[in-house]
Formats: structure tokens, sequence, C-alpha cells
């Protein structure tokens, strides 16, 4: 028994050219002969292979026994997939998979051009990949034929729902044939996916692939605890360290991404963005350029990489800490895939430890706590890696060995070796300098703050107060980034009118005073002073203004009496209505008073 029983002859051929010696548990478990031919409702984690399990599911449905499909039929199947990156890798992977075939496979997402897409579709496509909004377009204009359809993917449905996407996908599998197979996929199956698997799919097979209890086995992960201030030079470093084939940097804004990818960029690393405001033309260069090689950073948001699968991902880092532990999942499920190993690193401020401790634990995920790596380790690490290199050189071509010779001839071994070096050291970007300052006390398993009690704390003053407009949320990245401090080594802050005045923890207020010194607060006019002791109560206060008569007492205020209002009545005009000619009336006395007037007659009178 192999791997490829119970599958296409023609897809079993293009997965041993491919390499696949094994099934992962979710590609195993659509070949099983309870899974052919019904509805089935998959819930398997990213990075599982379920492209590929959906494609060898619903080939037998699709070729009906033959061996290539009919030219010139209508469309077999329409995958529907959430992204557009999504859609084009799925696009991707069914070319490869349905070659021996002769499948047609055309793509429909949103930011391509329509008409190009239609001209396609125009042309013949066996299975059609798309997104919801698209192929609802395509199907109401009535350049995608629906009706011969066979079987409906879709794919990352969980995530289709949590995009808005559900009025599309009703309306797609309301237009199908109601003789078909429907397979929905999704990392979970909460009550919303249920209920639509109820309202669409006949008798669906549940399959929860094996192993899915243990998420993300094949990803090892760290949290580098830094400095908020030196959270930028943390993650170069941390680049730096690893020294990743491909590595993704996720980012909580587009704003966010476009700084960090010009700093990278201006450092020397090659590297891309990938953000909701980029043009489809724009992400499909930069993914490309990923896969080619030619860069091997990707700096991105949690929408613009949904779905994506890049080769060779060996690292991922949380720049910013996500929001949810979904979020982490899907992010760090980027890397790891199809059984490779895969290392993912989240960048903790020492003020976000508490929330980083209760994501890992909400995602049932365990990490191991560090430092951010110094010039030092990164030093000792590029020397490790340069020596391996050497051994894995393979012999020298005939070509090759003549221009060796004629090195070896001109110059020693010794100037060759350096030359080597600093042509080593040169194509790699220089460390960024970290502070030694010891990292806070903290519990991790009770993910609190440590208790600083600030008994004996030392106060400072920064020239700003009320008049200023200022407030405890702009005041306190202001200290942390003026004196190196973090939050939890601050204590009171009290602002007052023409000043503010904050208590730093005495082990932290030498070091703070000289930092201030060293660099300013960084705004324009604002000082930051020692003043050792804590500001008085009544610090600041405008003195009370003296009465013109005398020192003002509210007991002398007589009582207020309230003013009587005699209501009147209301008096209603009346006013007489009137239709057609106005009445004749007298002129008042003077010339002519004893003539009447008479209105002018109105045509037609």
């Amino acid at each position: 028994m192999t791997i490829f029983d119970n599958m296409v002859p023609a897809l079993a051929g293009a997965l041993a050219a491919r390499g696949y010696e094994t099934l992962t548990p979710v590609q195993t478990s659509v070949l099983a002969p309870e899974a052919s031919g019904v509805d089935l409702l998959v819930s398997a984690q990213t990075g599982s292979g379920k492209t590929v399990a959906f494609g060898i599911a619903i080939a037998p449905t699709l070729l009906d026994g033959r061996e290539r499909f009919t030219p010139g039929a209508a469309p077999s199947a329409v995958i529907i997939a959430p992204t557009r990156e999504l859609a084009i890798q799925v696009r991707r992977e069914f070319e490869w998979l349905y070659a021996a075939t002769g499948a047609r496979i055309a793509s429909c997402v949103g930011g391509m051009d329509m008409r190009k897409e239609r001209r396609a579709l125009d042309e013949g496509a066996d299975i059609v990949v798309g997104t919801p909004g698209r192929l609802r377009d395509h199907i109401t204009r009535g350049s995608l034929d629906i009706s011969g359809l066979r079987a409906v993917v879709l794919d990352e449905a969980d995530e289709m729902l949590d995009l808005g996407f559900r009025e599309d996908l009703e309306f797609i599998l309301a237009a199908a044939p109601q003789e078909r197979r429907t397979l929905l996929f999704s990392a979970t199956v909460p009550p919303q996916i249920a209920q639509m698997a109820k309202r669409f799919q006949r008798n669906a097979l549940r399959i929860t692939a094996a192993g899915e209890s243990r998420q993300h086995d094949d990803i090892e992960y760290r949290s580098v605890l830094v400095a908020p201030s030196e959270r930028e030079n943390a993650i170069i470093n941390t680049l730096l360290y690893f020294d990743a084939q491909s590595t993704m940097v996720f980012c909580a804004t587009r704003e966010a991404v476009k700084h960090f990818s010009a700093r990278l960029a201006n450092r020397g690393f090659a590297v891309v963005a990938l953000s909701g405001e980029l043009s489809q033309a724009e992400r499909n260069n930069a993914l490309q350029a990923m896969r080619d090689g030619r860069a091997r950073v990707c700096v991105a948001t949690d929408v613009a990489a949904r779905g994506i699968d890049l080769p060779n991902l060996d690292l991922v880092i949380h720049a910013d800490l996500p929001t949810n532990p979904d979020t982490l999942l899907h992010r760090s499920g980027r890397t790891g895939r199809a059984g490779r190993k895969g290392v993912c690193v989240l960048i903790v401020p020492f003020h976000r430890r508490g929330s980083a401790a209760r994501l890992l634990k909400l995602a049932k995920l365990e990490a191991t706590t560090q430092a951010a790596p110094g010039p030092a380790e990164i030093d000792a690490r590029n020397r490790e890696r340069m020596l391996a290199e050497l051994t894995d050189i393979e012999a020298a071509a005939e070509d090759e060995a003549t221009q060796v010779a004629e090195i070896l001839a001109a110059h020693s071994p010794e100037t060759i070796a350096l030359a080597w070096l600093r042509h080593q050291m040169a194509s790699r970007p220089a460390a960024e300098e970290l502070s030694d300052r010891p990292v806070p006390v903290f519990d991790a398993a009770k993910a609190e703050r440590p208790d600083n009690r600030f008994e004996s704390g030392v106060w400072f003053a920064v020239s700003v107060g009320r008049k200023h407009r200022a407030e405890p949320r702009w005041l306190l990245p202001l200290i942390c980034k003026a004196g190196r401090v973090t939050k939890r080594e601050i204590g009171s802050i009290r602002i007052f009118e023409n000043d503010s005045h904050f208590e730093i923890i005495s082990e932290r207020a030498d070091a703070f005073a000289a930092a201030v010194e060293e660099q300013g607060t960084g705004e324009k006019g604002v000082t930051i002073t020692r003043t050792g002791a804590a500001p008085a109560s009544d610090h600041g206060a405008k003195p009370k203004k003296q009465h013109r008569k005398g020192q003002y007492d509210p007991a002398d205020k007589p009582p207020f009496k309230k003013k009587a209002f005699e209501k009147k009545p209301y008096e209603k005009k009346q006013f007489e209505k009137r239709v057609g000619d106005k009445p004749a009336y007298d002129k008042p006395a003077g010339a002519g008073a004893a003539k009447k007037y008479k209105p002018k007659k109105r045509f037609g009178e």
C-alpha cells in the first residue's frame, strides 16, 4: 500500500514528481473511503497542506473516470479564497497538480483586469479560482457560467466570514447547482461556519485532521525582551542573528510597514513591503521577489499576508504584538509548514510582557524568553556560519581549478583568506548597539507587573502643565524616551497649571537625570529638572481673587427667590382666507375718497 492509493493517477504522478514521500494528516483523511464523493467539513490548521488536500479530494468528481478534461466544457469546479494572494497561490498549486489532466485554470480576483479574466473564461476554464466579490461580479454579468459545477470549495472559510464575505458566499452557493459536492475548509468551526455547512451541505462528513490538538509543533517560539526605545534596533539584530533565508516581519499598520521597510532598506537588507495600500501588481511583484530570492525580508500587515505560503520561510518576527491569539497563530503559521522547522520571534517591550504572556497562554503556546542579541553574539554567529560555508564547498570544476591555481600562485593563503573575510563582513549589515540595562523583575506565570511601591522615589518636574494641554498619555512616552526608563519605573504623575511633576524609582533616578541632561526631552521648549521632593498640594494654584467689598462669604448671599411669572392666555389671530378676487373696499379719506375701488378684471371674466 502506497500513499497514492485512492488517488487519481494523473495527480499521483504530479505528487511523485514533486518529491512527495508522505502525506499530511489532512491529505490522508480526504482520501479515506468514507470521504469519497460526499460533502466535507474539514478543520485543519494553516500550513497543513490543505490546498493539495482539496485538490486530490475533488479530482475524482471532476474527471469522473476520465484521464483528461473535455475541451470546451463549462467550469467543473470553483475554488473560493478570502484574499487575492491566496487565490493566486491556489491557482499556482493547481497548475502543477492538474498539469497532466489538461485542466484549464482561470483566476478571478479583485484588483486585476476584469476584461482579461472575461476573455480567459470565454476561451474555456475547467477550474476557476477567485475571491468572493469578483466571482459574484462575473456570475451577475453572465461571464461565468456555473450551471455545470460539480464541486465548490471554500478555503479558509472562517477568514472569509471575518472579512465580511457572507453575503457573497451565500449568493454563489445558492446559484450553484444543488447536485454538487461542497467542501468547506476552515482552521476552526465556529457556530456561523457550522450554520453555513448545515444550510449548503448535504450530510457533510466532519474531518478533524489528526495532530491538530498540538498546534505549531514545528515552530520554535521566542520572546525577545527590549526597551521600548530600542524595539527597531532589536528587530534588526534579530534578523542578523538568525540570518534566515526568508523572513516575514509583521507590523500593525500600513504606516509602520512603510517606515520599517524603508529603514531596513537603508541598512542594507533586501526587503519588500506588503500592505493593503499597494496595488495588486505591486503585491504580486513583492511576493515574486521573495520567491525568486531577490528579497529576503518581507514587512507586511496582517490583512495583506493572509494565507501566503512562501518557500523556505524560516523566520517570522512580530514587530508589533498581535491583538488576539488567532492572529498570533495565523502570523506564525507562515513558517513551519509541511514538515519544515521554523522560528517565531515576538518582540516584547518591557511594559508589554503581561500582554505577551496572556497572548501565549490563550494560544496554548510556550516561548523561550531571552534578551535581544547584541553585536558580540551576532559576530560569533557570523563566524560560525562562515566556517560552515567553507566546509560545504564542493570540489572545484576544471575551469575553476585553473583560476584557483593562479590566485594561489600570485597571493599567499593569508591574503586570500583576509580578502574573503572582508568581503563577507562587508556584505552583512552592521549590528545595532543596545543598552545593557537590567531587565526589570517580572513574574511571567502571573502576567503581572512588578510591585514597585516607590517608597523612596525621586521627584522630577517637566515644564508643561494644564495650560499646555498636558495629559498622562502624552507625558508618559515623553518621560520614557527622554530618560530611557520603562513605564514600570515611573510612579505618580501630577499635572498642575504651569508644570507637571512625576516620580522615578530611586534605583533609576541618577541614570534618568544623566540621560535627560545628555539628550534632552526631544521636544522644543520642554525641559525636565530634578526637584527631589513631592510637590505641595497647593503647588501652582492661582491665588483667590479678593472681592471689591472685602472677603466674599457665600453665607451673605440672600436666598434665591423664584420670580412668579403670570402666564398670559394665548390669543389666536383669525385670518380670513380669500379665494379668487379680492373684495372691494373703501379707499381711505383723502383725494378721491368717494370713489369705490374696483379690482381689475382678469383674463376670461
